[in-house]
């Protein structure tokens, strides 16, 4: 049985140390919140303590920035890029180019991880810097709109799962609350009830979906910066596609294409599901403090190293949205600390296995789907079914 690790307690001592797991106390996540949670104390309290753990964190030496740990691993994925490209062109004419473009998906993601972190100013310590960096990494080498992405994930780190705030809970193909859920009907509603099993995948299309809804949001203000950002999308895709396409024939070439934004979706909608997906929903009407509005809809991930490297540091999603300029390098320590303090507070804080996380994702889903049910379907043959 796949189960959620809440951390809870009641005392908060003067240091900062690495409390164990509260023994007995996994539980398995709810796919709804249906009432409001309640502080165990006042707001004012909760912001004049999140201001005390975040002097915690700063003097401690954890906000500082870790260029050197980017500029390796900026390195290494150029490296990779340049062994892919070599590959590609060794392989010319073969069906192992299929690898070459799975490694593409993969090194796209990664480089889109470290796009992320440069949005968040984690890289250097100068905001323009990171902006092209954000720009260089994320528009140039993966085709994602700069744009587009700070103004949606701006809007997603404001307010967590919020209802009629977060746009990441706003999807019109996947829903994500039973009242939306309820309105369809025939073969959509046949597609909702089975959303949850669909979810990943749907996720081989996330690809697509990324760029289009960038190059929309982009057509659609057309500011001269806007244009400038199309032309570096048109630029990326003009050198990718136009190199697959004049020297392998012309279904390999497609099938290349395919496999890469197949595994580029996957790689990115894995990676991005597990951190809310399935987390409670914060009602369009309920006003929370800082602290308990980011760690209550939020989840993390065990795994440490292999985790923090193969989900470019989402897998410490509570600590990244405590603190969104803090390197990827310093999230870990930040945990211990962040963790200890819910436990003294009685703040829910959610860390869960990989696996164990995408089936909370899927069982909720499924769970919000099933509000897409006909009323006159018999229940008994719904369950056959």
């Amino acid at each position: 049985m796949s189960a959620h690790r809440i951390w809870g307690g009641t005392a908060f001592p003067g240091r900062c140390r690495v409390p164990g797991p509260t023994r007995g106390g996994a539980i398995r996540a709810r796919s709804t919140l249906t009432t409001p949670w309640r502080h165990p104390a006042g707001a004012a309290d909760f912001t004049r303590s999140y201001q005390a753990i975040t002097k915690v964190v700063r003097d401690t030496g954890l906000l500082r920035r870790a260029r050197w740990f980017y500029v390796v691993l900026f390195a290494g994925l150029t490296l990779a890029l340049g062994g892919a490209v070599a590959g590609f062109l060794l392989l010319r004419g073969s069906w192992y180019e299929l690898l070459i473009a799975a490694a593409l998906g993969v090194i796209f993601t990664q480089y889109a991880f470290l796009a992320h972190e440069a949005a968040h100013r984690q890289v250097f310590a100068s905001g323009p810097r990171n902006d092209h960096a954000a720009r260089l990494i994320g528009t140039v080498l993966v085709g994602i709109s700069h744009t587009w992405w700070m103004t949606k994930h701006t809007r997603h780190h404001a307010n967590p799962n919020k209802v009629g705030k977060d746009p990441d809970i706003a999807m019109r193909t996947i829903v994500f609350r039973p009242e939306t859920a309820a309105g369809r009907r025939g073969l959509v509603g046949a597609f909702t009830r089975r959303q949850g099993y669909l979810f990943f995948p749907l996720l081989l299309l996330e690809g697509i979906n990324l760029h289009v809804q960038a190059v929309r949001l982009l057509l659609a203000r057309r500011s001269p910066g806007h244009w400038r950002e199309l032309a570096l999308i048109a630029t990326h895709f003009a050198v990718l596609f136009g190199a697959v396409f004049a020297l392998l024939p012309p279904g390999m070439a497609a099938a290349f294409v395919g496999v890469q934004l197949g595994v580029f979706g996957v790689y990115m909608g894995s990676s991005f599901a597990p951190n809310h997906k399935g987390m409670p929903l914060v009602g369009a009407d309920e006003n929370l403090d800082f602290l308990t509005k980011q760690v209550r809809t939020s989840r993390n991930i065990r795994g440490r190293v292999w985790a923090s490297a193969l989900m470019g540091g989402l897998n410490y999603q509570i600590e990244h949205h405590l603190f969104p300029n803090m390197p990827r390098t310093r999230l870990f320590r930040t945990r211990e600390i962040v963790r200890e303090f819910c436990l003294a507070r009685g703040i829910p804080y959610t860390e869960t296995g990989v696996f164990a996380s995408y089936g909370a994702v899927i069982r909720h889903l499924n769970a919000v789907g099933l509000a897409a049910r006909d009323p006159f379907e018999c229940p008994l043959l719904a369950a056959r079914h």
